[in-house]
């Protein structure tokens, strides 16, 4: 039979043999050999340097031999170190060290501050750094960012090319603008052709308008006449306040056989050749803006054909301008630039005596003041008025005064709706006899509406006075009319007028009326 084992009680009397020591004290042997691993590795873990960031490693500390347990001590050993019991045991672990334990631990760098390089204090500053470069100025937006049915232009480089071609028939009551008795209207055919010419540079700008065209009637070829219009304008910015200006100008008219220049009765109608050109600088004190411009323009009178044939010469009316310019303006807020003008100029005519023998040279002297303004962009312009003393050759003729000035109005009454008034007041010249020259006085006032996107309406006036000095000569011109404009696209659109024309003059017979009226298809580009 197989021997039944007594089960073993242990008490502080019985000596613990080496088996039952095991069993007993297993538990707590395996704890503190736990703490004993976690004590050695914590030695061997390397100790980061504060000051240099660098992982420094200690020295592996040689293993403390355990106590030799004796029968007297065994007991009370046990308890203070189970571990020591464990490792005298007969196990299958091995006791011995593995192979690296002497080596130090590799650990992977340490990230934080640990690993923080402290950089060097930056330098001191003795100077302020240059200011950044102005930025360029914005490009202007294209004209179809602007109206859906602008046109395009065509872009040779950097300059846009924006022509247009219009044709037009019409009928005009009055071709001659005479008041005779029995006055026979006309149909008319119209061809006029535009140009208009914009830079798009960073710096510096070419603009111009040029404009012609030829009034073709069926039934009074007398009438027939051609009329023109341009100017090109050059900016050269030399400095950030400094501008060079140069400017061209050309207009073609014709005179109406009832002007009282006209000495006797003409037929068909002289035109009118008038040209110039202009430079100028002006530069900016900070606020203040000083320009300085010189002008010279050109006028020349066609010979009149006579109702016999014979030829009434106009080179005695022949002549050029001569003018110097000094303006100082102030910008007071940038909506309100207040300024002072003043100007001398010579006119020099090409013969000494005109047909009645007065000689017409003459300067002038002119002073004035006004302003440029803008209220929140919807009410802009300039005004200006002065006062003029023109002196001539001739001690006959007596000083020409009077009041001169300008006035362009912009009113963006609505977002539909733009009302335009401009007028201005000249002193001019005469070949009348006895007769220093002539007072003018001009406004006019047009109110366009868009009823749609692509339709327009305007009502328009215009009305002039004409005072011829010393002879008791007076003209008032009126005229009232509409305009509509349909455009279809971009290429083209569809424009309508009527006009009515009035004349009222003190001379006999110099009174006429006109109604004229128009429909034509422009093509633009």
């Amino acid at each position: 039979m197989r021997a039944t084992r007594a089960p073993v009680i242990w008490s502080p009397a019985t000596p613990v043999s080496g088996r039952a020591t095991t069993l007993l004290l297993s538990g707590t042997a395996l704890a503190a050999l736990a703490i004993a691993c976690a004590k050695t590795q914590a030695q061997q873990m390397p100790r980061a340097s504060l000051r240099t960031g660098t992982p420094t490693y200690v020295a592996q500390q040689p293993a403390t031999p355990q106590p030799v347990l004796s029968p007297a001590t065994a007991e009370p050993e046990a308890i203070r170190d189970p571990a020591g019991l464990v490792q005298r045991q007969n196990s299958a672990v091995s006791g011995r060290q593995p192979p690296r334990a002497s080596q130090p631990i590799q650990a992977p760098a340490l990230r934080g501050v640990t690993q923080r390089q402290f950089r060097p204090p930056p330098p001191a500053v003795t100077s302020m750094p240059p200011p950044p470069p102005p930025p360029p100025p914005p490009r202007r937006r294209a004209a179809s960012e602007e109206d859906p049915y602008a046109a395009l232009g065509i872009r040779l480089g950097s300059i846009t090319l924006r022509p247009a071609i219009t044709s037009a028939i019409g009928y005009d009551t009055n071709p001659q603008r005479t008041s005779a008795a029995g006055t026979k209207g006309s149909a008319y055919s119209r061809h006029e052709g535009e140009l208009a010419i914009q830079s798009d540079w960073n710096v510096h700008e070419l603009k111009g308008q040029l404009r012609g065209g030829y009034l073709e009637f069926f039934r009074a070829k007398d009438a027939s006449r051609p009329d023109a219009e341009g100017s090109l304008d050059l900016r050269f910015d030399a400095t950030r306040d400094t501008r060079i200006l140069l400017e061209s100008r050309l207009k073609l008219d014709t005179q109406r056989p009832g002007s009282p220049d006209l000495t006797a009765a003409v037929t068909g109608r002289p035109q009118i050749y008038q040209y110039g050109a202009s430079a100028g600088v002006t530069h900016d004190i900070n606020r203040l803006q000083l320009t300085l411009r010189g002008s010279a323009d050109r006028s020349d009178y066609e010979d009149a054909r006579l109702s016999n044939g014979a030829v009434l010469s106009q080179k005695d009316r022949n002549m050029t301008q001569y003018g110097l310019r000094l303006r100082a303006a102030y910008e007071v807020t940038p909506g309100f630039k207040p300024f002072v003008q003043t100007e001398i100029d010579q006119r020099d005519f090409d013969e000494k005596s005109d047909s009645s023998g007065y000689m017409r040279s003459s300067n002038g002297v002119t002073g004035r003041i006004g302003s440029s303004f803008e209220i929140s962009q919807q009410l802009t312009g300039e005004v200006s008025g002065g006062y003029q003393d023109r002196k001539y050759d001739d001690t006959r003729l007596k000083n020409l005064r009077g009041f001169v000035g300008d006035a362009a109005v912009l009113w963006s009454a609505t977002p539909l709706t733009t009302v335009t008034l401009r007028g201005g007041a000249e002193l001019g010249d005469t070949t009348i006899a006895g007769s220093s020259g002539t007072t003018v006085r001009r406004a006019t006032l047009e109110v366009a509406h868009a009823l749609r996107r692509n339709l327009t309406v305007t009502g328009f006036t215009n009305f002039s006075r004409t005072e011829y000095d010393g002879q008791g000569l007076r003209e008032d011109y009126t005229n009232v009319g509409a305009r509509l404009e349909y455009r279809l696209t971009r290429t083209f659109a569809v424009r309508a007028s009527f006009t009515h024309e009035r004349l009222n003059s003190t001379a006999q017979g110099a009174d006429y009326t006109a109604n004229v009226s128009l429909v034509g298809l422009r093509v633009q580009f």
